[in-house]
């Protein structure tokens, strides 16, 4: 126990060769011609193609308003989480074609497509999005049906006679 390193300079002596600390090179943002991020999306069966750029918060979703596509109030309760996170509400306008899945997986994968986009444009809102988990794509889908099932693992009902 009487060799202990107590420092980087010990170390670097003990090791006869200077640490070499790299700096990990600040995120660019990457935007096109036009100044919008796009970003891919996916839930479930649903596949969303998002664009973002700045404006006044305006959202459209296959041509429709984000209200009138996504009636029911949690879906764009969903929707609007990214922005809250990321503190940037009604700052960036956003256009979104989406297909496949249901309403629900369709609003998921839109959010996860908004998140995307967002941390593309603006990479320092990028540690609010991970730590909420909106950058990680929800895996889970619909199990397949088996056979000698009735559905995934229900079985047919047991008649004794």
């Amino acid at each position: 126990m009487a060799d202990q390193i107590n420092s980087l300079e010990e170390l670097n002596a003990v090791a006869g060769a200077e640490a070499v600390v790299e700096v990990e090179a600040p995120r660019e943002p990457v935007r096109d011609e036009l100044g919008r991020s796009y970003a891919t999306g996916k839930r479930k069966d649903a596949v969303a193609r998002v664009w973002v750029k700045p404006g006044s918060g305006k959202v459209v979703v296959n041509g429709k308003d984000m209200d009138k596509y996504f009636a029911r109030p949690v879906l764009q309760l969903i929707l609007r989480q990214p922005f809250q996170v990321a503190g940037v509400e009604g700052e960036f306008d956003v256009f979104a074609t989406v297909k496949g899945g249901g309403l629900t997986g369709q609003a998921g994968a839109v959010k996860h497509g908004i998140s995307k986009a967002l941390q593309l444009y603006e990479p320092s809102l990028r540690g609010a999005l991970k730590a909420a988990g909106f950058l990680t794509r929800d895996s889970r889908v619909v199990e397949r049906k088996k056979y000698g099932k009735r559905k995934a693992r229900r079985s047919f009902q047991f008649s004794k006679r």
